[in-house]
């Protein structure tokens, strides 16, 4: 009972302390005026667009989330 015990307590630190390195990774953050980073999106339709396909043109991006979704 206890080396069942010790032994999920162990896997238990080592999933947690292996989740908190990987999400300790920062990010980039944008700032106003940056360049967007380049990026794909599928549409409703299921058509891909890249953002560099726009190059030069105005874009504006615009998300809702789908009926009966959360979010």
């Amino acid at each position: 009972m206890k080396i069942t015990l010790l032994l999920s307590i162990s896997i238990l630190s080592i999933i947690i302390s292996t989740t908190l390195l990987i999400g300790s990774h920062t990010l980039e953050t944008i700032k106003v005026g940056d360049k967007a980073p380049d990026f794909v999106l599928k549409d409703q339709d299921g058509k891909v667009h890249k953002l560099s396909d726009y190059r030069g043109q105005r874009v504006i991006v615009y998300y809702f989330p789908k009926a009966d979704t959360p979010g």
